[in-house]
């Protein structure tokens, strides 16, 4: 078990995180003050790896809604703290006590979410989670790979609405009633899904990228510390690569159905003067192009970086903003058939095959 109770790594943790958001998963200053307050109310992160995991059920606590600038909530606030609404509704859905959580995803907020449950409850967070990155739909979850539910899940929201799912037809409707639950609220809902045992657990978790996220972080601190280019310590930290530099020319998007669907378009500077870079957002940065051919596809990894190595999430890149554009290969999970079924160009509908980043930053 690795216990977390210092601020310094919990700001690593949540900076890594980040990045591994893709432009997704949440805002990290919000994530970051999460596990502040439970720091500083004595609790502790209580990290474990899959062997160390009791026998009993984990579940994945995560935010689901828009990430548009404008999303706020326009009702009255009647429930403040949805997560622990949703968490307590789900053990009695359940009938027995939740022994462990993970992580949905990567991301500034959203990875905190899962931690801080955690802690306030008393109980471990697993070091992995099920995606390896952030995604926009429900369809990007490594459970749906191996044809394990999501049900039973609750939604809560901050608007009063407590929605249990016993069952669902398809992972279809699933997203769609999720979505509709928090669109009505006008920003998000909290969710508990995806009931694990330890033995499925095994099988669906992406080990060890809390730990990563860790040292992403780190190695951003570190960086700055000593006058080492940051964005390189990511790249590097990524075993990535870096793909482009240059200011945002354009950056448009809407709020639909619940996501941010948006385009940028960045201009060259440096070696990449005279170039330009696209990048398709469905929440997350999902496919990217160099003067118009493909330089990453999905579920390959595309990260915007601020001078300080930061992420940049989509919710705040703006036009006129200085980039620095990280790519890197997505869990290998992600590349198998089904993998690519849910994750990849087509499922996005982009009519091309997956042709994997290690391939397209070499041509």
């Amino acid at each position: 078990m690795y216990k977390i109770s210092s601020i310094e790594v919990a700001e690593d943790l949540v900076q890594g995180a980040a990045v591994l958001g893709t432009g997704g998963g949440g805002d990290p200053d919000e994530g970051l003050k999460l596990l502040r307050d439970v720091l500083e109310a004595g609790k502790t992160l209580d990290i474990i790896g899959l062997d160390e995991l009791p026998e009993g059920i984990i579940v994945a606590p995560y935010c689901i809604g828009t990430m548009a600038p404008t999303a706020k909530t326009k009702k009255p606030i009647r429930i403040t703290n949805p997560m622990a609404v949703a968490f307590e509704r789900m053990e009695k859905v359940l009938g027995k006590k939740i022994r462990a959580v993970v992580a949905d995803e990567m991301g500034g907020f959203n990875t905190p979410v899962a931690l801080a449950i955690g802690a306030k409850v008393g109980i471990p967070i697993v070091d992995g989670d099920l995606l390896g990155r952030a995604a926009p739909e429900l369809y990007q979850g490594t459970p749906n790979i191996f044809d394990v539910p999501m049900y039973p899940a609750v939604l809560v929201t901050e608007t009063g609405n407590v929605v249990v799912i016993e069952r669902y037809a398809d992972v279809d409707d699933y997203e769609a009633i999720s979505r509709y639950v928090s669109t009505l609220a006008g920003s998000f809902a909290a969710a508990v899904d995806t009931p694990l045992t330890k033995e499925v657990a095994d099988k669906v978790i992406i080990k060890g990228t809390i730990t990563k996220s860790i040292e992403i972080g780190r190695v951003i601190r570190e960086a700055e510390a000593s006058g080492e280019n940051p964005v390189d310590a990511v790249v590097r930290a990524l075993d990535g690569w870096k793909i482009f530099e240059g200011v945002v020319e354009r950056y448009t998007w809407r709020d639909e159905a619940g996501f941010l669907i948006g385009e940028v378009t960045v201009r060259g500077r440096e070696e990449w003067s005279g170039h330009r870079l696209k990048s398709w957002i469905k929440n997350e940065h999902i496919m990217a192009w160099k003067d118009k051919k493909p330089i990453v596809m999905p579920p390959d990894i595309i990260a915007f970086l601020s001078d300080s190595g930061r992420a940049i999430t989509n919710a705040d890149l703006k036009e006129g903003m200085k980039v620095h554009v990280a790519a890197a290969k997505a869990p290998e999970i992600w590349r198998t058939a089904k993998g690519l079924e849910l994750f990849g160009p087509r499922h996005f509908g982009f009519n091309i095959d997956y042709i994997p980043v290690e391939e397209l930053v070499s041509r």
